[in-house]
């Protein structure tokens, strides 16, 4: 099996709800046989009729199947309202949470082992199948419960924006282990590879660029004793017959097959090996915020918290070259990454755009803005300050008031509400007199 096979296995298990469900009936059939089968070997049974164990167990059958019909249509309308509401992207998220996985799991596994005890129920009743399918009612309703009042709260727009900002920051610490040091040199631009035409592999399928296996594409060009290319950055939409490697300085040996096969291409992006996708998904989710049909300016400020976070953690990490070498220190494998100003463009303009009208989306990008600059080292500063300046800008534009360019101009953590630039530096400076 290679990478791109284990790689599809693995994310159709990740995203997908049915899989343990299905797997629990099995299960439960199996058990109830055994635990059945136990019982009638040392006569273990309950002290009622069998028409009454039949008319117990038919009634927990029947409320486990319609527990397990409102959780399905709980996380559909779940699905349909993070999509409208928030975006589209959501979707794979609310599929991915285990913990729904395992719930629903839980319900058609009871619904299942309460079937087949009810169908063994002839003479008498068994105890111990009988307690279980029971109580394991009462534990499901008791789940059920929480599991309603989970997916209620996951649809809050403050959870939603959190819990991409968590999974964005697993991504980022992933793909960019090392912290940036005072000493780190820039990474270096891509030089000219080479002299002649370099052999092209052709990509075969239409999508978007998931993810691919950087240490099989390294192991491969030193066994070829050759320069990979890897044409589209992650998250980039490529075509049928559109460039997807580049082979410079040999590489016969290597077919197209094995190379297409260390890539990974679907239908939507993922946050597997793209931590830029978490910027997209919450600016998508400001951005529909801002739109003149939503109009919710404090749901923009909640993803600006976010960015925040992800900003100032990415911005203190040392972000890739796009060159990976082999244990003798030859470049062996180039790809496409983004760089510090393509996540603050991506985290700050169209959220600039959108919420121009809005004093309290300006203030909160502001106070970002100037936290990062002052929080970031150095280096991180140049594209911050012109964001600064572009912000400046709009205000003057949108707001023909002298008054609310000012409140416009002051940053404020909280939008509107917290403590505005001004009073925080003259705490600090009091604060910094007093001790």
């Amino acid at each position: 099996m290679n990478w791109l096979q284990r790689y599809r296995i693995r994310l159709y298990l990740r995203n997908s709800l049915w899989i343990l469900p299905a797997l629990s009936i099995p299960v439960a059939l199996v058990t109830v046989a055994l635990l059945t089968r136990y019982e009638r070997a040392i006569g273990s049974q309950v002290n009622i009729s069998p028409e009454t164990g039949r008319a117990i167990m038919g009634t927990v059958a029947a409320s486990t199947f319609t527990l397990v019909v409102l959780i399905a249509s709980a996380l559909l309308v779940a699905v349909q309202l993070a999509s409208a509401q928030l975006t589209p992207r959501l979707i794979a998220l609310v599929y991915r949470n285990p913990y729904r996985k395992l719930a629903f799991a839980l319900f058609v596994f009871t619904f299942t082992f309460s079937i087949g005890v009810l169908v063994r129920i002839e003479d008498t009743v068994p105890r111990l199948a009988g307690y279980a399918a029971a109580y394991g009612f009462l534990l499901n309703l008791g789940l059920f419960i929480l599991v309603i009042d989970s997916i209620g709260k996951a649809l809050r727009p403050s959870t939603a924006v959190r819990l991409v900002g968590l999974a964005g920051r697993e991504v980022i610490r992933a793909v960019y282990p090392l912290p940036l040091k005072e000493d780190s040199k820039a990474p270096r631009p891509l030089k000219a590879l080479g002299d002649g035409q370099p052999r092209i592999v052709r990509n075969t399928v239409d999508g978007a660029v998931l993810a691919f296996d950087m240490k099989g594409l390294v192991a491969l060009a030193q066994a070829s004793n050759c320069l990979i290319e890897l044409v589209p950055e992650v998250g980039d939409s490529i075509a049928a017959s559109d460039p997807l490697f580049r082979i410079y300085h040999g590489g016969d040996d290597l077919t197209d097959s094995t190379l297409r096969n260390s890539v990974a291409i679907g239908g939507e992006r993922t946050l597997e090996q793209d931590p830029m996708f978490a910027f997209r998904i919450i600016v998508d989710i400001a951005s529909k915020a801002l739109s003149p049909a939503i109009n919710d300016p404090t749901t923009a400020v909640l993803a600006i918290d976010q960015i925040h976070h992800l900003l100032r953690d990415i911005g203190q990490r040392y972000l890739a070259e796009g060159q990976e070498r082999d244990r003798v220190g030859r470049v062996r494998f180039i790809y496409r990454t983004p760089n510090w100003e393509d996540f603050v463009q991506l985290g700050t303009t169209e959220i600039r755009q959108y919420g121009r009208d809005s004093i309290q989306v300006q203030r909160r990008l502001r106070a970002m803005l100037k936290n990062l600059i002052d929080t970031l080292p150095e280096r991180r500063a140049p594209v911050l300050r012109k964001e600064l300046v572009l912000l400046t800008k709009l205000s003057q534009r949108a707001f023909l008031d002298l008054d609310d360019q000012t409140l416009a101009e002051s940053g404020d953590l909280q939008g509107i509400g917290g403590s505005c630039d001004e009073t925080y530096e003259h705490s600090r400076k009091a604060a910094a007199v007093a001790g």
